[in-house]
């Protein structure tokens, strides 16, 4: 039998509307829908190759040998594709994103993305896109949001057959531009997985999904609508429920860093004075504000100012997740 490979790349995701929390953490089911904006010009690209000369999954995790958790994950994600596809061939995974990784930039999204999609393609499976969000979702709940392109919605669903993202509007349907303000590149000491787990343990988390649904609501028009200051209100306000949860579980979990809560503390009064901007953070200290893309250079200039940001990252509305012609990975 011949080796089976190929490659696809997958853009990071924002989290306008948060995902924290599961109904099945064996299936990833979320406690609440979410809405999100894919970041373009931020990619994972993953290069695959099913052998019959492995013993053993591998994989290389920007040009390092990975082992440990991240190798576990991702042999128990291709053991769900081996079981579709009907293969017992081990494979020899590549990736490399650009951007720094496990810091809340979503990274595992883009990975999970990038891996379902390259994974599915070389054992021959044709999945349309719902089944590849679903599939992507089995490795990383907010991976199933980069499979589609633009401003997505998560639809939580019932069961596993349900529960997948959709496009909810183009990338050029709204000029928004993500900047990220990165104060940490260094992985984060607990992951999104391990963070999930322990939602349920705050005596907010019942309080935060209660209102998740008109937040969506509230979200998802004004994203249809272009209107950048219900989107600002609504974004905040869910980030802070999500960090406020994160807080109060047992144990606590407190990613914002000082130079975070200066920035977030600087964006209300920056917005006060005609700035269209507002902020969000993921599991991560790294703080994304949201702005429309005549205002990104010079709040790129003020953040780059602001004392422990070591770099701006600067992302427009993404595509889908997308096969490539060959690996340019060596």
């Amino acid at each position: 039998m011949s080796k089976l490979t190929a490659t696809a790349v997958a853009n990071p995701n924002i989290a306008f509307i948060k995902y924290w929390g599961n109904r099945d953490n064996s299936l990833r089911l979320p406690a609440n829908g979410s809405i999100s904006m894919n970041l373009g010009g931020l990619n994972t690209q993953t290069c695959i190759t099913f052998t019959p000369q492995l013993t053993a999954d591998t994989l290389s995790l920007n040009g390092t040998p990975a082992a440990g958790k991240s190798l576990s994950r991702m042999t128990a994600f291709l053991d769900i594709l081996r079981e579709l596809s009907g293969s017992r061939l081990f494979a020899s995974v590549t990736t490399e994103n650009g951007f720094p990784t496990g810091a809340g930039i979503a990274s595992s999204a883009s990975a999970y993305a990038a891996l379902a999609t390259a994974a599915s393609s070389a054992l021959g499976l044709k999945l349309d896109e719902a089944g590849l969000s679903r599939l992507a979702r089995r490795g990383s709940g907010s991976a199933c949001r980069s499979i589609p392109g633009g401003f997505v919605e998560w639809r939580m669903g019932h069961t596993d057959a349900d529960s997948y993202a959709v496009s909810i509007a183009p990338p050029e349907h709204w000029n928004l531009v993500d900047l990220v303000a990165v104060v940490q590149s260094q992985r984060k000491p607990v992951g999104s997985s391990e963070g999930h787990s322990l939602a349920g343990t705050s005596p907010l988390q019942q309080g935060r999904l209660a209102g998740a649904g008109a937040r969506l609501d509230t979200c998802r028009n004004a994203i249809l609508q272009r209107d950048f200051d219900a989107l600002a209100q609504v974004v905040e306000a869910d980030s802070n429920l999500m960090h406020a949860v994160m807080m109060t579980s047992r144990p606590a979990l407190f990613y914002w860093q000082p130079e975070s809560l200066a920035i977030m503390k600087l964006v209300p009064s920056w917005r006060r004075s005609g700035l269209p901007v507002c902020y969000t953070l993921d599991a991560g200290p790294n703080v994304h504000l949201l702005c429309l893309s005549e205002s990104a250079e010079g709040l790129r200039q003020r953040l780059s100012a602001i004392p422990g940001v070591s770099q701006v990252l600067l992302a427009h509305p993404g595509g889908p997740a997308h096969l490539a012609e060959d690996c340019s990975l060596v």
